[in-house]
């Protein structure tokens, strides 16, 4: 980004309205982007970016603060300012989709290590998420998943056998395990309902994630609904803090109903 604005870059509209900052922070994140740097990759410094676009110190202070705050760059004192990984983005309530329609939607690919795929017994616990009874049959499909060469989810999925009679045999390497359900099995699925909690993570999936010993993780609980109100498929997977951003949407009811609370303090 060193030298004079090259061909594609914009320049800020001193006649406008926008603040410059504003401004300018929208043309480093579009220089990013046209310039293809890369995480880690350094910016020029403070003093360089001012010449470069002709404004202030306090301009270009407030510009990367605000890239810093949502995720873009990240600033060390005494190093300077480098671009930070990219977030992948998974939606809580706007829509139902998995980790595969996300990551491919920015333009990234996702692959996935199928650690286990085959029938067992419903514990306790996934019996009451899948509203079966104990012992019944469900294909357990566990998946380090990768987006783009780099380990990001461990996920722990599972669905009633008797609704995919011969999923244990299907190549879940790269493709969506919603899709799949959809296409060869006919569920398709309506609703879901999703809870996030923060952990850190184990010695075995601080391995697997390439975390440090108790690093952060967002163990994200999902259970997904069948048009016929019926649980279609369940899973758990812990997410990298570092590289993961779910996102909410919020409505705000009307006046004199009652909402129940998004957020359980336990």
């Amino acid at each position: 980004m060193s030298g004079p604005p090259g061909p594609g870059t914009r320049g800020l509209d001193k006649s406008s309205a926008v603040p410059y900052y504003q401004q300018l922070k929208e043309i480093l994140r579009a220089d990013i982007a046209r310039l293809g740097l890369r995480p880690g990759d350094r910016l020029p410094g403070d003093h360089e970016l001012c010449e470069r676009y002709g404004v202030s110190r306090p301009v270009v202070r407030q510009a990367l603060s605000e890239l810093q705050y949502e995720g873009v760059l990240q600033r060390v004192k005494g190093r300077g300012t480098f671009v930070l990984p990219q977030l992948t983005s998974q939606s809580l309530v706007q829509s139902l989709t998995g980790l595969f329609d996300d990551v491919a939607a920015l333009g990234r690919t996702l692959r996935s290590e199928v650690r286990s795929l085959k029938v067992v017994a419903a514990d306790a616990d996934i019996a009451l998420r899948l509203e079966l009874a104990p012992g019944t049959a469900v294909v357990e499909i566990e998946r380090l998943r990768f987006v783009d060469d780099e380990p990001w989810v461990y996920t722990v999925s599972h669905v009633p056998a008797a609704l995919a009679p011969d999923l244990v045999d299907q190549d879940l390497r790269d493709q969506s395990l919603y899709a799949l359900l959809e296409r060869r099995y006919g569920l398709r699925l309506a609703r879901s309902r999703r809870t996030v909690e923060a952990h850190g993570a184990s010695a075995a999936l601080a391995r697997d994630l390439r975390l440090p010993r108790h690093g952060a993780v967002l163990k994200l609980t999902n259970v997904s609904y069948g048009t016929d109100n019926r649980p279609v498929e369940t899973f758990v997977a812990y997410h990298r803090g570092d590289r993961s951003r779910f996102e909410v949407e919020l409505e705000r009811a009307p006046a004199g109903r009652a909402v129940p609370p998004l957020v359980r303090v336990v």
